[in-house]
């Protein structure tokens, strides 16, 4: 996980040196006509595909819905998607649920694009366009480079939908800030996260699928109880389980969303709850300072998953091989 984690940088490099690739991909899609965009994706490739949601749905303004393979598999109901953009996400591109939805969709008249490492693979072959992540064999069982590398993938493939400019950019100076990212150390969570019955990620907006994965290596690697939620959603019910047992880590991207991050944050750590915060002002955690918050929380990936890899290890876990989990799950 540590060694696949820092080979990030040059993934995300890769990605963006295949740039005239996918601006290619992006022409021939033609979503003038497209009602609607549909993410698939299952796991870390779930959260990529709630990062992607908030660029498609702020880039170009179309309303996106998450696909529910079982819709295909279990009820076997075609859905109404004739000119909608269909993303489908997979390291592996092997999993027989995602197959079946992106022929589904492609089918009923989707423009089915698959954003994966492995091509070819079943997933690939069933979508009409392909943006390969390349980011070479992943051997540990939690996904890491290949997370950044699918997130990285569609942000390009949207800034070149959108034509956006201010997206390139940001893209273009991300290599360098993953890469110093690999040197931020995030120590200063360890005792709250050992001594804590749960724990609790939150961000808002383009944070908000990389504190689900957060989330998840926290459960997955650490064996933690962790939820992820948007900043908002955790002032509601969620707000009612917050105690001094149960840290929250919050990311905070200098957008629309940073006001009412800042003041969670603030009011958590006046109820006496340990609130450990990447980005702005009163960051605690270790940041490189803010950029383009849609790259911004790529980047932020990095430092947590060094800093659970580390963890990890010092608690006895070993990172790459958790127990009961396998790195295909072939669900259908």
């Amino acid at each position: 996980m540590m060694r696949e984690t820092c080979e990030s940088p040059d993934v995300v490099s890769q990605i963006l040196r295949r740039r005239h690739a996918i601006a290619d991909v992006a022409r021939r899609l033609d979503i003038g006509a497209a009602p609607l965009a549909v993410f698939c994706g299952r796991g870390s490739s779930g959260h990529a595909g709630v990062f992607v949601r908030y660029l498609i749905e702020t880039r170009l303004g179309l309303p996106v819905s998450a696909s529910a393979p079982s819709v295909s598999t279990a009820f076997r109901k075609p859905l109404s998607l004739r000119n909608a953009l269909f993303l489908v996400i997979s390291q592996s591109g092997r999993s027989p649920d995602l197959v079946a939805a992106t022929e589904s969709a492609r089918a009923a008249g989707a423009r089915t694009v698959a954003i994966v490492n492995t091509t070819p693979s079943p997933v690939a072959e069933a979508a009409e366009f392909v943006v390969p992540i390349g980011a070479g064999p992943e051997h540990s069982v939690a996904a890491t480079k290949t997370v950044i590398g699918s997130m990285t993938a569609a942000a390009e493939l949207i800034a070149e939908l959108a034509d956006d400019a201010a997206l390139r950019s940001a893209l273009d100076r991300l290599p360098e800030r993953v890469r110093r990212a690999l040197s931020l150390d995030w120590r200063e969570m360890s005792d709250d996260l050992a001594g804590a019955s749960a724990v609790f990620v939150a961000s808002r907006g383009f944070g908000l699928g990389s504190a689900r994965e957060i989330a998840l290596k926290l459960a997955e690697i650490l064996r933690l109880p962790a939820l992820g939620f948007s900043a908002a959603e955790l002032q509601h019910g969620p707000r009612a389980a917050l105690s001094s047992r149960t840290p929250v880590i919050m990311m905070r991207l200098r957008d629309e969303t940073a006001a009412t991050v800042d003041a969670l944050a603030t009011e958590l750590r006046e109820s006496g709850i340990a609130v450990h915060l990447c980005g702005g002002p009163r960051s605690t955690l270790p940041w490189l300072g803010d950029d383009d918050p849609a790259t911004d929380a790529i980047a932020m990936l990095v430092p947590a998953y060094r800093a659970i890899e580390r963890l990890a290890r010092e608690w006895g876990f070993d990172p790459d091989r958790p127990p009961q989990l396998s790195k295909v799950t072939k669900t259908f």
